[in-house]
């Protein structure tokens, strides 16, 4: 938390040295990341238990909405924390119950590779193309380098994953980019708005809950949830309400005001490798040579396109952080 919070120099050499933002970046987009990567190993769990995607929005935005309800009443609450309802219903449309449909639902036909794969690389070649045309963020030669790596790596998990799954697996493949769409979209949304990470959570909690939980409660369905185990809900819960519907969403909010809506979106990239870590300790599945390989490769291409290499700190006589 200190890379957020702090703004103290360093002393090295007899020179002062600030922190960059970058820093605080991609720590908060890793966080993210591997968030999600849990994410996607407790939805196709789920799935696997009997939970239908509509019982993961519901886990997701009624325990969110909780969770990011004291904050709202203290900032503004008729305006959702600054939003603005307008601006919300369309980011709740973007990043809200319909993505937690499109990306679980893709797991009642396909396998937990081609999510972790198809969703996360439709987000980082959407979200960097989208921020070039929309926001003029320009595309240097680390990223498209660094695209170009993801992009292999990628290739290569898929390709290992396409032997994987029956006949109608391309129908989880599309949910799984129409999801990866619809979170391009609010990326580069929410660093055209210049809106706080904070605020978005709770405003996309909020107007997501409205519309989720009294619909859930008026068809009384929520029978697949409440027979589940103690344990197992208390897990899910924590997956997908406090991790996946609160924190993930501010890390990734943090992530995009301070590397703009092109970088951050290149942290999907390392979810396939992040998914495959604790895809092992979860579920025990040990990932194959092609498998580690490329997600080797995405994950190398996300430290291409981000800069990592160049100096992450900045002198104070230059108010322009180190980016690539």
């Amino acid at each position: 938390m200190a890379l957020f919070l702090s703004s103290r120099n360093v002393r090295h050499g007899g020179a002062s040295l600030v922190p960059s933002p970058v820093l605080a970046g991609i720590a908060a987009g890793v966080t993210a990341a591997v968030i999600w990567a849990t994410y996607l190993v407790a939805a196709k769990s789920g799935t696997a238990i009997g939970l239908l995607p509509q019982d993961f929005v519901l886990l997701r935005f009624g325990t969110a909405a909780l969770v990011m309800l004291p904050w709202l009443l203290r900032n503004d609450p008729r305006t959702l924390g600054g939003v603005g309802w307008r601006r919300a219903i369309i980011l709740a449309l973007l990043a809200g119950p319909p993505f937690i449909l499109l990306g679980t639902g893709g797991y009642v036909f396909a396998p937990l590779a081609h999510g972790a794969v198809i969703q996360p690389s439709t987000i980082t070649l959407a979200s960097m193309f989208a921020a070039a045309l929309l926001l003029k963020e320009r595309l240097t030669r680390d990223k498209l380098v660094g695209v170009g790596l993801i992009v292999a790596g990628l290739a290569v998990i898929a390709s290992h994953a396409s032997a994987m799954g029956g006949g109608h697996v391309w129908i989880g493949d599309l949910l799984f980019i129409a999801a990866g769409l619809s979170w391009a979209g609010f990326t580069v949304l929410i660093k055209r708005w210049q809106l706080g990470a904070l605020a978005v959570t709770a405003a996309v909690s909020t107007v997501s809950a409205i519309v989720v939980v009294p619909a859930t409660l008026a068809w009384g369905d929520t029978a697949r949830i409440t027979a589940l185990p103690a344990g197992t809900l208390v897990a899910q819960l924590a997956v997908q309400g406090l991790l996946s519907g609160v924190l993930a969403v501010i890390a990734f909010g943090v992530a995009v005001r301070h590397l703009g809506a092109a970088k951050a979106g290149l942290f999907p990239a390392i979810v396939p490798a992040a998914t495959l870590v604790v895809g092992i300790v979860v579920t025990g599945a040990v990932p194959t040579v092609p498998e580690w390989t490329g997600a080797g490769l995405a994950t190398l291409g996300l430290v291409t396109a981000i800069g990592l290499f160049r100096p992450l700190f900045t002198h104070p006589r230059s108010s322009t952080p180190v980016e690539g």
